[in-house]
């Protein structure tokens, strides 16, 4: 199977990095491709970090990778879509797309785009929002590991504990591990704090 991230923004903040670096240790560099990315990127424009991952990336739209793609093997991962995924459109499907807005929150519609465009089949993964690499992690969980989306364990709006006094929510739905934890790309809860001790600074220093 391969993953398509439409990435539809300028720039790599952050937090993409260590998603997109978690997603590619995930699902492999091979199965992972970065499309849509604006016209003048060149491999500089890339984070090392991602290049030293193997990131595949292309300033092609998703249909235009692999000599063009058959629309009808390509799955929208669509929030706005009327059917959930399932073990059995693995069957059916060879490429499932998400629209680089997954993680976006309050959630912007961008996969409306691909949706218009393309007349791609949606499949919803739930109501709720995740982050891009809960996503990603939730189809393979579903489509490889052939788990229905009801029998994988989640964690809605986790609090994220820094210390006795600190806190932070987060507005997202992830996949929880075997202790009951959400499982974030290596190297977030690290960034997630650094973000929070940096706010609060702003405020002080405001």
């Amino acid at each position: 199977m391969k993953y398509i991230i439409e990435h539809m923004e300028e720039g790599f903040s952050e937090w993409v990095i260590l998603e997109y670096s978690q997603i590619i240790r995930d699902v492999g560099k091979e199965n992972l491709i970065l499309t849509s990315l604006p016209e003048s990127t060149t491999e500089k424009d890339i984070p090392q970090r991602l290049l030293d991952l193997g990131l595949h990336w292309t300033t092609r739209e998703c249909v235009e990778i692999d000599g063009g793609l058959d629309f009808s093997r390509v799955c929208l991962l669509d929030p706005a879509a009327e059917v959930d995924l399932t073990p059995e459109d693995s069957s059916k499907f060879d490429y499932f797309v998400f629209g680089g807005i997954l993680g976006s929150h309050p959630r912007i519609d961008r996969t409306g785009i691909l949706r218009k465009k393309y007349g791609f089949a949606g499949r919803r993964l739930g109501k709720l929002q995740m982050t891009t690499d809960t996503a990603i992690r939730t189809t393979t969980r579903i489509i490889e590991n052939k788990t229905k989306f009801e029998n994988i364990k989640f964690l809605d709006y986790p609090e994220i504990r820094f210390n006795k006094y600190e806190a932070t929510e987060m507005p997202f739905r992830y996949i929880t591990d075997e202790n009951g934890e959400p499982i974030l790309p290596r190297g977030m809860l690290e960034h997630i704090k650094k973000d929070a001790e940096q706010s609060i600074d702003d405020l002080l220093i405001e």
